[in-house]
């Protein structure tokens, strides 16, 4: 093992070379299954770069936290190195509300309760946007979205809904479309604007710029005290139904090709093969359907703000991003193809992969806590080209949800949540023994991620969030 830094390590594993982006007390509590896993990883055929964030832990096949990387030549498409909940990423509104408007704690709640209304919660409900057709969201993202959904479509000066994002629609053959039979198509269509559970969330919180970036935090549209909303989820059951169907047929090519490692859960195949395309295809239509489905649950918090607040009340995107996903990226003259599973992309100011609202800036990196904890928004910087722009995509699980069950009371998760003061971090589950495997104690320290992130130069932090009102699905 060779440490040339803090923050930086790279482990010679008997598969290759792992580098893991880390303080050195992070990296400690890492635990040994994460390496097993990496090499396992490793042994996937022409793998040219694996790194893992400092919220890494144990996933299905492959630990959350990791970026790989193939040429676009000789590559192979993994599922597992994408995750279960293709597309999960984050989407962070700013609003025209200072924090000092929601003080009182009961207006809070009357927020939390009219979002809850216009965003289903409940795994299984149906969602508000019926009249979307669903083929339209797979095909084109957030440009198959009627125009009434994107109300600042037609006003470009104010327009961030289209323009302020990592990618508003993927192109795919459509064609692979008709493999995935029709229940899914009416399940999923249920589910366009809603949360999901597990760690998905809707969160209000309030800013406090960095002042090390203050003149980037200006250039946002960021001010102290402005209230933000930040949205977690996925592409739900579509998603879902891509990794069932590919996840066999993956399978297969593995099995009459002879591929495999130590770990049966870990699937993987040659990009150009069969399979590998159905699945490269079915994952762009699946990152299509969280985008807009984000889009949705952003376009339903606007609404509960101005039923709430008033007409006057405003939204803008600042950004939307995705921390599950694989796809081509370009740097100089080489094409790579580039997973991430739970790692975040960040570049720096001038980078050409940047939107063209953020090419001078570099585009907002959102780096979310757990429920009760700060979250980021962060800007890439250039040394994090080493690492192919990834940073972490938030705090990262420190025990299992049955572990946090047994370990943490209800009393020490309505302490973190200040129950009862009036800074309350109001929730919207009156009994909190619903979602105690999401209590912050769940999570790792998010102070301590973002400081290995800054520690490695990867990126740095433009502004700090403070929860003030959160709502989980169950």
């Amino acid at each position: 093992m060779k440490t040339t830094q803090n923050y930086y390590r790279r482990v010679d594993l008997p598969a290759g070379d792992l580098h893991v982006y880390a303080s050195d007390v992070l990296f400690r509590g890492m635990g040994a299954k994460v390496l097993e896993m990496a090499n396992n990883n490793l042994q996937i055929p022409n793998i040219r770069y694996m790194s893992y964030t400092p919220d890494a832990h144990v996933g299905v096949g492959t630990c959350i936290g990791t970026t790989a990387v193939w040429g676009m030549e000789d590559g192979f498409v993994s599922p597992s190195i994408v995750g279960s909940d293709i597309g999960c990423g984050m989407r962070v509104h700013l609003t025209n509300v200072h924090e000092s408007e929601l003080k009182d704690v009961r207006l809070r709640r009357k927020l939390v309760k009219t979002i809850e209304r216009l965003i289903p919660v409940e795994n299984h409900a149906r969602g508000y946007f019926s009249d979307i057709r669903l083929e339209h969201v797979l095909r084109k993202g957030l440009h198959g979205l009627p125009g009434k959904y994107v109300p600042d479509a037609y006003t470009p000066r104010k327009a961030t809904s289209l323009t302020h994002v990592e990618y508003g629609g993927f192109r795919f053959d459509e064609a692979e479309l008709d493999r995935l039979p029709e229940p899914i198509w009416h399940r999923a269509h249920r589910q366009l604007g809603t949360l999901g559970g597990g760690n998905h969330f809707v969160e209000i919180q309030s800013l406090a710029i960095h002042e090390d970036n203050r003149d980037i935090a200006v250039k946002w549209g960021l001010a102290d005290g402005m209230v933000i909303v930040m949205i977690h989820s996925g592409s739900r059951a579509w998603g879902g139904a891509v990794n069932q169907y590919c996840g066999t047929e993956v399978a297969k090519t593995m099995s009459r090709m002879g591929l495999g490692t130590p770990d049966p859960k870990l699937q993987f195949a040659p990009l150009d093969s069969p399979a590998g395309q159905a699945y490269a295809n079915l994952m762009y239509s699946a990152l299509n359907f969280a985008v807009a489905n984000r889009h949705l649950m952003g376009y339903a918090v606007r609404e509960a703000f101005r039923d709430t607040l008033g007409k006057e009340a405003e939204m803008r995107t600042l950004y939307d991003l995705m921390h599950n996903y694989a796809c081509e990226e370009q740097e100089g003259e080489t094409a790579y193809f580039v997973h991430r599973k739970g790692a975040t992309k960040a570049l720096p100011a001038g980078h050409p992969g940047n939107p063209k609202p953020y090419a001078e800036t570099g585009h907002p990196a959102l780096i979310p806590g757990s429920m009760g904890t700060a979250s980021y928004l962060m800007v890439g910087e250039r040394p994090g080209a080493a690492n192919y722009y990834s940073i972490c995509h938030g705090a990262g699980r420190l025990r299992s949800r049955n572990a946090t069950k047994q370990l943490v009371t209800v009393d020490e998760f309505a302490e973190s949540l200040r129950v009862g003061r009036e800074d309350e971090i109001v929730v919207n589950h009156r009994a909190l023994e619903s979602i105690l495997d999401e209590s912050p104690q769940a999570y790792k320290d998010v102070d301590q991620i973002v400081e290995s992130v800054v520690g490695a130069g990867l990126a740095s932090v433009v502004a700090k969030c403070r929860p003030m009102a959160t709502i989980k699905g169950v």
